[in-house]
């Protein structure tokens, strides 16, 4: 790199230190303006570090689009998360649609099989069971921790039953072996959308220790972020090669990193009778063997991916004490909600802090609250799926009354490693002059 652009870049980042009003989503500043900044509920934990990356691998990388940096990405992030292989892919919905076509090949799944998953959630974790041609089959929730009832899990198992699918509410586990039980007994394979949940554990292992494979999702408002992305891992490395093949158009190369630079390719047999039929040499670059997509990241967001790796223990503890000193504001000072909390077995990387209200009145009057006083919050996302026009046709949403509720009672505040006391200071002052 020449000295004249890194005098430029070292120019950019001074600004971007001494201009707050630049960087408007990191919190990791010095200062929080109580009369007009936002307690966004979430958002990138970013510094120079991350920007500095990305500059330098548009100038000086060389593949704009999916190479040396995101595979380097791939790599770190298995070690760190106990992978055999992972895939990067360009967010944590197309992991989860990656994730089942993979699943459904490798296991030899056929057409309107089912797979369990909860009735309240993300509309992500239910999409790619249908794109795929299977069928979910649906869990209400429970009140103790939002996550499905372990009641009616069991209850939900038929013959064409071949999976659980399991997404732990704003990363807080529930019972997990109650359902890897459930799983032994009756042959299942439990699988992990873990888009919320990285890095939480369940008896000392992480959530995803115990599946067949996962996602992961890089949005910012997730643990870690590359801007946009996810991530698709397992232990079993045939299934993240039909995974890479879907993610890479289909095609049957599996070359990545500087071996899409080598003449021969990984397989040293590049240029070959590779097609059935037809009887002369063909590039292996350009033979597919699956119904693919193009769902590449940038190699910026590998790059990224690399240095948020490094924050991620500090982004863990800040997320869990975090989550603690929300609850214990909102407890003091409100009569009527309940804060979820973690199970004795668990450690929860809290994507958020879960709120439950007595009454939709107080949830409706505490939101507006929070609103009217910059204070971000979200709802129990979709809450129950069948509400919703895309899938109401699925199944019967009053058979599942608990999940009818979550829209009335339920939503939840960020915890971002990014709060500094400011942040903090402005909650409290804003929770303690709520009157109900």
């Amino acid at each position: 790199m020449s000295e004249n652009i890194k005098m430029e870049i070292s120019a950019f980042l001074e600004k971007l230190s001494e201009q707050e009003e630049l960087y408007p989503y990191v919190y990791n500043r010095p200062s929080f303006d109580k009369d007009k900044d936002i307690v966004y509920y979430s958002g990138p934990y970013w510094d120079e570090q991350e920007v500095t990356a990305i500059i330098q691998n548009v100038l000086k990388g060389k593949w704009l689009a999916s190479g040396e940096s995101v595979h380097k990405f791939e790599v770190q992030f298995s070690k760190k998360f106990n992978h055999s292989k992972s895939l990067m892919v360009n967010s944590g919905s197309s992991a989860n649609l990656i994730l089942i076509g993979a699943l459904k090949k490798y296991y030899g799944w056929q057409d309107g099989d089912e797979i369990i998953v909860s009735v309240a959630g993300f509309p992500t974790t239910i999409s790619p069971i249908l794109q795929h041609n299977l069928k979910p089959v649906f869990v209400d929730i429970s009140w103790d921790d939002l996550n499905w009832d372990l009641r009616q899990v069991a209850d939900k198992i038929g013959p064409k039953t071949k999976a659980i699918f399991s997404s732990p509410v704003l990363g807080n586990p529930y019972n997990i072996d109650t359902v890897l039980d459930i799983c032994k007994q009756n042959g299942l394979l439990f699988v992990s959308d873990n888009c919320d949940s990285l890095g939480s554990k369940w008896n000392g292992k992480y959530l995803t220790d115990y599946s067949v494979a996962s996602s992961c999702s890089f949005y910012p408002a997730h643990h870690i972020t590359t801007g946009e992305g996810g991530m698709v891992s397992s232990n079993e490395p045939e299934i993240i090669r039909i995974a890479r093949s879907m993610a890479w158009w289909g095609r049957d190369c599996y070359c990545v990193g500087k071996a899409n630079t080598f003449p021969n390719g990984t397989c040293g047999n590049r240029f070959d009778f590779w097609l059935d039929g037809y009887d002369s040499v063909v590039d292996h670059k350009y033979i597919f063997s699956n119904i693919g997509y193009n769902l590449k990241p940038l190699d910026l967001q590998g790059a990224v991916g690399l240095i948020q790796l490094e924050k991620f223990a500090e982004i863990h503890r800040k997320r869990r004490e975090h989550k603690l000193r929300i609850q214990k504001i909102l407890e003091n000072a409100i009569q009527g909600l309940h804060v979820v909390s973690e199970l004795p077995n668990a450690e929860t990387s809290w994507f958020g802090t879960p709120i439950i209200c007595e009454t939709k009145e107080l949830k409706t009057k505490l939101v507006k609250h929070l609103e009217v006083n910059r204070i971000q919050t979200r709802n129990y996302f979709a809450g129950n799926i069948l509400l919703h026009p895309a899938y109401r046709e699925l199944d019967d949403f009053k058979k599942y009354p608990q999940a009818n509720q979550v829209l009335e009672k339920v939503f939840f505040l960020g915890c971002s490693p990014a709060y500094t006391e400011g942040v903090f200071e402005h909650i409290s002052n804003v929770v303690n002059s709520f009157e109900r």
